[in-house]
């Protein structure tokens, strides 16, 4: 059997509200994940140090602030800094379609906004720790 793939979900800046990020940590550990919470109201440092503490082999970040295009960015970069830019980014929340094809293009591996389809969730974050897994093999 696999090792279950490890998953950081994160709540960056200052957005308070983290019902929808426990639900989808609750959604992952019940579909064999190893998933790892860090809590509100974190720095992207702080983000990309838990991530390499933890080995996590992906990244989900939840805003519900609308301060999307500032901590996604800024959370790629601190990823970067530590060596982990292997390691894919996954968004949720709040984020309008005209933003969704710029953090594409800056590397988000995939977004999900409210009503996303938990199958939808579970496939693309499979399928994006596996192709980080790869990126780090070579």
């Amino acid at each position: 059997m696999a090792e279950a793939l490890r998953v950081l979900i994160a709540k960056p800046g200052l957005d308070g509200h983290d019902r929808g990020a426990r639900v989808i940590v609750r959604l992952l550990r019940e579909s064999g994940f190893d998933v790892a919470y860090t809590g509100i109201r974190r720095t992207p440092d702080e983000i990309a140090e838990q991530a390499r503490e933890f080995g996590a082999e992906a990244v989900g970040l939840s805003i519900l602030s609308g301060a999307h295009m500032e901590l996604v960015p800024a959370v790629i970069e601190a990823l970067q800094r530590a060596g982990l830019e292997h390691v894919p980014l996954i968004a949720g929340g709040i984020i309008p379609p005209q933003d969704r094809t710029a953090l594409l293009e800056m590397g988000v591996a995939a977004i999900f906004t409210p009503g996303a389809r938990s199958d939808d969730l579970l496939t693309a974050l499979r399928a994006a720790a596996e192709a980080g897994r790869r990126a780090q093999e070579r």
